[in-house]
């Protein structure tokens, strides 16, 4: 199995979505896969809106992380850089496309969109037996020394 980036940079992250140090967090590991990165979850009985359909929360969280983790990435590679930059959410939207069924391995995938030297715009999506069930598109932003996330990997 490949080596998430949350796993490689970030191994004592507590974040909910994406930090392997939280135990009782989402734990997403998100992959490189050139263009794009990809991440396959699984849905735990606690996670349901209702009977058999996933939690919208849970679904923004997994697409706000894993934006995140793609813009990082792309930002890193962007500015030739070894250090994997923090970034933050700026901005994000979620279009709810079907409801996303409990009982299987969720897909998500991720691109660039475009980017500046601190900044990438990423589009990602969620989908479950092969159908879309929810789209993100998300402005990311690598932070400074002084703000609470900067270095927090």
């Amino acid at each position: 199995m490949s080596q998430s980036l949350q796993e490689k940079f970030a191994p004592l992250s507590i974040c909910y979505g994406c930090g392997p140090a939280n135990l009782k967090g989402l734990r997403i590991r998100s992959i490189d896969e050139g263009d794009e990165v990809v991440c396959e979850w699984t849905p735990e009985m606690h996670h349901h809106a209702f009977p058999g359909v996933l939690n919208g929360g849970i679904i923004g969280t997994l697409l706000d992380c894993h934006l995140n983790w793609t813009s990082a990435w792309h930002l890193m590679k962007k500015n030739n850089s070894m250090q994997l930059p923090c970034t933050v959410t700026a901005e994000y939207t979620i279009k709810m496309r079907k409801p996303t069924p409990m009982n299987t391995t969720l897909f998500l995938r991720a691109k660039l969109v475009e980017a500046s030297e601190d900044r990438a715009t990423i589009e990602g999506s969620l989908s479950a037996n092969g159908i879309v069930t929810a789209t993100a598109r998300g402005i990311f932003v690598a932070v400074k020394e002084g703000h609470p996330a900067y270095h927090r990997w």
